[in-house]
């Protein structure tokens, strides 16, 4: 009888385990799912991508090296008005400050274009159009920050200064001043402990004003007979020898100061990359390598690479452009198709990064609908504001098609909101190509310290954003 009770308890335990398989949702171990092989292709995936990181500053950095890797691969110019066919493979680069491109698949092209749009501008800290400036013995350069900082981080640390110049000539010079292990770096100072109790009594959004964000460009003046201005000379006159440029040229000038730091391992066990400019290079990157990997889609493949986003997409080279829209319009006279057909079943990856939870700082978060470092790749279905202001909210039935094209592939997933309801919120890319008539979802990495001059991702997380997109793009 007891021996009855035992083996009917123990199939209840069993029918108890199968049901909650079958119907409850299970987090998964990304280091438990994966094989060695993988986590050592995430490693080495991570190689390549910190030298882009490296390399891409500033969007236009970006842009190069986003064109020279493509090049490498048979990519080819691609311009308005060209006759395309299957199998081709053409890049767009756009004023050097966003980059589109594509592969002609072998179907119709009335069954859309599936393409990824993510964005390679990050917050930063740009030069005025008249910065030079000099006070009590000491040269600054005045700035006018970039996206949405927290201005108290940006002081202290060693900067670079990024960008393009264009000379009265026409010339178009690059400028970059800090990176070179020998180069000068340039910063913004803070007050000593000592002398701050005014300003640590302010909150930190108050602590740092925008106008102090004055970068220190020298303290050493031209001549001893110069009386007036002679370290802002001394400066000028620095800049003019090795650029070519006068104070004038400032006037016609994409100057901005991004922190003079490489991408490094984290963690004694490197699982971790620290560097500027995670969010969102660190969708870009994946966005490329996966089109560069599939061989022979199905359907045209494409991958957009923005600017402005992180002040609203706005401008010829932000999301809100027609130009990207413009191009799957060209692609499909050159099919003799609708445009308005091809656009209606067109499918979109917005991909970009949200918030992954810290345990160091939980308040803000709510854990059940958050997203955590190796937890694989995160799909956002809103975002926006309390509300879900100024959110796309991708619909169930994309969601289910998304959700099943990562399972099918074996991608490792989970999803996230960012933050509490009314904790504050932010958007992405994803509601302009809603406009268009087209599905799209938000999906990219779980980032630590978002924003900050050295943001904190995952290795695993970064190579299954670059397997998710490449099983989308192979669907």
């Amino acid at each position: 009888m007891e021996e009855k009770e035992m083996n009917l308890e123990e199939t209840e335990v069993n029918e108890l385990d199968e049901l909650k398989k079958s119907l409850l949702a299970e987090k998964k171990d990304i280091f438990a799912e994966m094989t060695t092989e993988k986590i050592d292709a995430a490693y080495e995936y991570a190689k390549g991508y910190m030298q882009f990181l490296d390399n891409g500053k500033t969007e236009r950095e970006c842009v190069y090296e986003a064109e020279k890797m493509l090049k490498a691969e048979g990519f080819k110019p691609y311009t308005f008005g060209m006759k395309v066919a299957a199998g081709e493979k053409y890049y767009y680069n756009n004023r050097a400050k966003s980059f589109v491109a594509f592969v002609v698949g072998t179907e119709s092209l009335e069954n859309g274009v599936y393409f990824t749009a993510s964005h390679i501008d990050s917050p930063r800290i740009d030069l005025k159009q008249h910065p030079l400036y000099e006070t009590e013995g000491i040269g600054y350069l005045k700035t006018h920050y970039y996206g949405g900082i927290k201005k108290y981080q940006w002081t202290a640390i060693p900067l670079a200064l990024h960008g393009a110049v264009t000379k009265r000539n026409g010339e178009t010079v690059d400028v970059i001043i800090g990176e070179d292990p020998t180069d000068p770096v340039f910063y913004i100072s803070d007050l000593l402990p000592h002398l701050a109790s005014k300003q640590m009594s302010k909150t930190l959004s108050e602590g740092i004003g925008g106008e102090q964000l004055n970068l220190i460009s020298g303290a050493r003046p031209y001549s001893d007979k110069a009386e007036k201005d002679a370290v802002k000379l001394n400066v000028m006159k620095l800049l003019n020898d090795k650029y070519g440029i006068v104070e004038a040229d400032f006037l016609c000038a994409e100057l901005s100061a991004v922190p003079a730091f490489t991408a490094r391992d984290v963690g004694l066990d490197r699982s971790l990359i620290a560097s500027y400019g995670h969010d969102d290079r660190v969708c870009s990157y994946p966005s490329l390598t996966a089109l560069v990997d599939v061989k022979a889609p199905k359907h045209t493949i494409m991958a957009v690479l923005a600017d402005k986003e992180e002040i609203g997409s706005e401008g010829n080279t932000g999301m809100q452009s027609q130009v990207y829209f413009d191009i799957i319009a060209e692609l499909a006279k050159s099919f003799g198709v609708s445009d308005a057909v091809v656009r209606a079943n067109s499918k979109c990856l917005s991909s970009d990064v949200n918030a992954a939870f810290d345990p160091n700082f939980p308040e803000p978060m709510e854990k059940m609908n958050s997203c955590y470092v190796n937890g694989g790749v995160v799909i956002t279905k809103y975002t926006g504001a309390r509300g879900k202001s100024g959110s796309n909210d991708a619909s169930a039935e994309f969601c289910g098609y998304v959700r099943d094209v990562l399972d099918e592939a074996g991608v490792i997933w989970q999803t996230g909101e960012l933050g509490k309801v009314d904790a504050g919120g932010g958007g992405t890319v994803a509601k302009y190509i809603a406009s268009k008539n087209i599905d799209v979802i938000d999906l990219g990495v779980p980032v630590l310290s978002m924003h900050s001059p050295y943001e904190l991702v995952s290795k695993v997380d970064v190579y299954m954003t670059h397997l998710a997109i490449k099983a989308f793009f192979e669907a």
